[in-house]
């Protein structure tokens, strides 16, 4: 399934249906007058999210959701029926923003919640509704309240406890693949990483888990590369995790880009709480890898960990970090292995 974080669609809710003019004309039957029904209501657009989406890619294919008109009243007293609403069902984590891009709307962040977008119309008044003791053959009808037409546009976070940072090929997607069941593509060329990956990680007991964005490269908040497009995405963690790939010659450079490019993408962003861990440090010699880990440190400003994705050295240990700062609401209680089923015995 391919991945879409930003769709343009269209709306437009029902318009109500026009009352009813009519009069009673049985035959027998003494003292007519007006029995016209009032029109429906016309129907709704919602927008829903629900649970087993996380892409877009529905409404590239279909941009215009128009709800159904209510239908006129009718003679006898009948009311119109009322028009069906629609829904727009859509992965949670998603924002509805205005025209402009920029006035959040709704931000559906809990399976089930659902949001209003544009309310049907009305339906108008038939003559009954008009009958009084000084008027009581009215020969009029309001007509039907228009629907409510407008553009809005979809635009997806995913939801994630854990975002993982860090330059091209800094083991990002190989820490994902080896703490948990998600296979995202590993390679040895910088950008293998082209959509967001979600991986539910478990440590002691408890699960989270962890967004895996495409790499950031110097100038990504001006365009290059794959920009911070995809930044939006970790916005809703609890904890962004730093990694830095020891292998590089200058591990405090590559340190220093990530942060000015979260600095500069701005927001909440730059103000969650990051853990810095020096990657890939089976590949370097213990002298090696004090060196880098100390310079790191003196940039910082802090402690910074050291791990392995391929050996799962230090893992664990950046595992419970991470998870120590994660809200106890947030964790989930890790399933239980299944039983090894028993060989059957006659």
């Amino acid at each position: 399934m391919k991945f879409l974080d930003l769709a343009k669609v269209y709306i437009r809710s029902g318009s109500g249906g026009n009352g009813c003019i009519s009069f009673r004309r049985e035959k027998f039957i003494e003292y007519g007058g007006p029995n016209g029904g009032d029109g429906g209501r016309g129907g709704d657009v919602v927008v829903e999210a629900v649970d087993g989406l996380n892409t877009l890619i529905d409404f590239r294919y279909q941009q215009h959701f128009f709800a159904k008109n209510g239908q006129a009243g009718q003679g006898s007293q009948m009311t119109g029926r009322s028009g069906d609403e629609i829904v727009l069902r859509v992965p949670v984590g998603t924002e509805v923003l205005d025209e402009d891009e920029e006035t959040v709307l709704a931000d559906l962040t809990e399976v089930g919640q659902r949001v209003l977008l544009a309310k049907g119309g009305n339906g108008g008044f038939g003559n009954l509704h008009f009958k009084s003791a000084t008027n009581q053959a009215p020969r009029r009808a309001n007509p039907g309240q228009p629907g409510v037409d407008r553009t809005i546009w979809l635009r997806l976070k995913l939801i994630a406890d854990v975002g993982l940072l860090g330059l091209p090929n800094a083991g990002k997607s190989t820490f994902l693949a080896a703490t948990s069941n998600a296979r995202p593509k590993i390679a040895d060329y910088p950008f293998t990483t082209l959509v967001p990956n979600l991986g539910v990680v478990g440590v002691d007991g408890v699960e989270f888990v962890v967004a895996d964005i495409p790499g950031l490269i110097e100038g990504a908040h001006e365009g290059r590369g794959l920009g911070d497009q995809f930044l939006g995405h970790v916005e809703r963690t609890s904890v962004l995790l730093h990694l830095v790939d020891g292998t590089a010659e200058d591990v405090v450079a590559d340190w220093r880009t990530i942060v000015h490019e979260v600095e500069a993408y701005g927001g909440v962003l730059a103000e969650k709480p990051r853990i810095t861990v020096l990657n890939k440090v089976d590949a370097l010699r213990d002298q090696e890898a004090d060196e880098k880990c100390a310079a790191l440190e003196e940039a910082v400003g802090g402690s910074v960990m050291t791990m392995s994705g391929v050996s799962r050295q230090g893992v664990t240990e950046v595992l419970r970090a991470l998870r120590a700062e994660i809200r106890e609401d947030k964790l989930r209680q890790a399933k239980a292995e299944a039983p090894e089923a028993k060989p059957w015995q006659p």
